[in-house]
C-alpha cells in the first residue's frame, strides 16, 4: 500500500483536488481517495510528485494494424490524397515488418499512459498481440464498399474476422466512413450491430468533400470513389450533410463514435443529439494537422460527450493522448485541462463499458495512473514541453 500525490489530483469525473492524495496497493487498485481540505492526512507516509496525477488515458481511434507505415506517408494530401497513398504502399512491407511495427505502436502507447484502446482492424494482424492483454482493447472490423455489388462478400469478410475473434465481447462490425458504405452494405452491418448490441465507430466529416459528397454529388472523394459509375447514375444528393445523410440509416444502434469531426457543423451536433442519446464524438488533431492541415471547431463540442485517439502512425508522429491533448490546447487555450482530462479518460471508458474499472480514480477501481510534469503552473495549463509518465 503506498500514498501518492501532486500539486493537483485529476480524478477524471470531479473538480481537481489541490495536493490530492491517493492510497494505492501495489497491484494498482485505489483504496482511497484523500482532500487535504477536509481529511485529515499523514504527509510522512506520502509521496508527493510536481505536476499532476490522472487517470490512464483512453484512446478511442487507432488503427495499430497500419504502425509499419510510420513515416512513409506525405503530409497535407487531404484524404482522398491520403488513401491513394496507403493502397499505392501497402504491399510493400512483409507481414514480419507488419508485426514488428504492431509490437512498437503497442509498447509506445503503454510508455504514454494508454490503458485502452479502441482499434480498427481491416485484417487478423493484431488479433494474437491483443490476445495477449497488455491493453484492453476494442476491435472495430472495419467494412468498406461503395459499390453495391460487392456488398455481401465484403460484410462476409468481415464476418469472418468477426468469428474469428478471440473475445466477441470485444469486438463490433463497423461501417468504415459515410461516404464509402453502400446502402446494400449499410443493412448488413446494421442488421449484425443491433442483433448483438455492439458498440460502433465511424469516420465523420474528415474532410471537407465528404459534405460536398451529399449534399451535391460531386467533389474529390465522389469522384475518387466512382460512385455514379458504380450506382449506375443513381446516387441522389441529399442536399444535407454528410453525417444527418448517413447516419439515419443507422437507427435503432447501441453507443456510436463519430472520428475526427473536422467539418461538424453546430447543425450537425443538434440533429446528432436529437437522432441518440448515445452519440460520443471523437477528435484525433495530430492525424487532422497530419491529413488535412486543419482542427475541428472544438468550443462546438462543449457539451458533448467527446473522446480523444490518436489514430494510426501512417498519420501521426506519435501514438500519445497528451500530444493530442497538447494539441487541442494550442489551437483552443481557452478548454480547461479538467475538461480535456475528462475526454481522454472518463469519456472514453464510458463509450467503450469500461468505466467500472477505468476512466476515474475511484475507490475500488484499477484506473492506471499518470503524472503529467511540466504544466503552465499559474494556470494549470499544458505546454509543449508537458510529459506523461505512468506510476502505477
Amino acid at each position: 500500500m503506498q500514498f501518492i500525490s501532486a500539486e493537483y489530483l485529476f480524478t477524471g469525473k470531479a473538480a481537481p483536488i489541490k495536493n490530492g492524495v491517493i492510497c494505492i496497493d501495489n497491484n494498482g487498485f485505489v483504496l482511497e481517495v484523500l482532500n487535504p481540505a477536509v481529511d485529515e492526512i499523514n504527509w510522512e507516509k506520502v509521496k508527493k510528485y510536481e505536476g499532476i496525477i490522472c487517470p490512464g488515458f483512453v484512446n478511442t481511434h487507432c488503427h495499430l494494424e497500419l504502425s509499419y507505415l510510420k513515416g512513409k506517408i506525405s503530409q497535407d494530401t487531404k484524404l482522398h490524397g491520403f488513401i491513394q497513398e496507403i493502397i499505392s504502399l501497402r504491399e510493400q512491407f512483409s507481414e514480419q515488418e507488419r508485426l514488428e511495427a504492431i509490437q512498437l505502436a503497442e509498447q509506445e502507447m503503454i510508455t504514454n499512459g494508454i490503458v485502452a484502446v479502441g482499434d480498427i482492424s481491416n485484417g487478423n494482424t493484431t488479433f494474437n498481440l491483443k490476445q495477449q492483454n497488455n491493453l484492453y482493447y476494442h476491435t472495430f472490423i472495419e467494412v468498406f464498399g461503395s459499390d453495391p455489388a460487392i456488398a455481401k462478400s465484403a460484410f462476409n469478410h468481415a464476418e469472418l474476422l468477426y468469428n474469428s475473434y478471440f473475445d466477441k465481447t470485444k469486438a463490433s462490425i463497423t461501417p468504415h466512413a459515410t461516404y464509402s458504405v453502400s446502402n446494400k452494405l449499410t443493412e448488413l452491418i446494421k442488421s449484425h450491430c443491433i442483433k448483438n448490441n455492439s458498440l460502433v465507430s465511424i469516420h465523420n466529416q474528415e474532410t471537407e468533400s465528404e459534405n460536398q459528397f451529399f449534399k451535391e454529388g460531386k467533389g474529390k472523394l465522389f469522384e475518387f470513389l466512382n460512385i455514379a459509375e458504380k450506382t449506375n447514375q443513381a446516387f441522389k444528393p441529399t442536399q444535407q450533410n454528410a453525417l444527418p445523410s448517413f447516419l439515419a440509416k443507422y437507427s435503432g444502434l447501441n453507443k456510436v463514435l463519430l472520428v475526427h469531426n473536422t467539418f461538424t457543423e453546430k447543425d450537425d451536433i443538434a440533429w446528432a443529439n436529437q437522432f441518440s442519446e448515445h452519440i460520443y464524438w471523437a477528435f484525433c488533431p495530430n492525424a487532422n494537422q497530419y491529413i488535412e492541415g486543419r482542427q475541428p471547431n472544438y468550443h462546438l463540442f462543449l457539451n458533448e460527450k467527446c473522446t480523444i485517439g490518436t489514430d494510426s502512425l501512417a498519420s501521426n508522429w506519435s501514438l500519445s493522448i497528451l500530444d493530442e491533448l497538447k494539441t487541442i490546447s494550442n489551437n483552443s487555450p481557452s478548454i480547461e485541462l479538467e475538461k480535456l482530462i475528462k475526454w481522454a479518460t472518463i469519456n472514453g471508458a464510458e463509450f467503450l463499458g469500461i468505466d467500472k474499472q477505468y476512466g476515474s480514480i475511484e475507490k475500488g477501481k484499477k484506473p492506471g495512473i499518470n503524472l503529467i510534469e511540466q504544466l503552465n503552473g499559474d494556470s494549470i495549463k499544458l505546454t509543449q514541453e508537458s510529459t506523461v509518465s505512468v506510476l502505477f
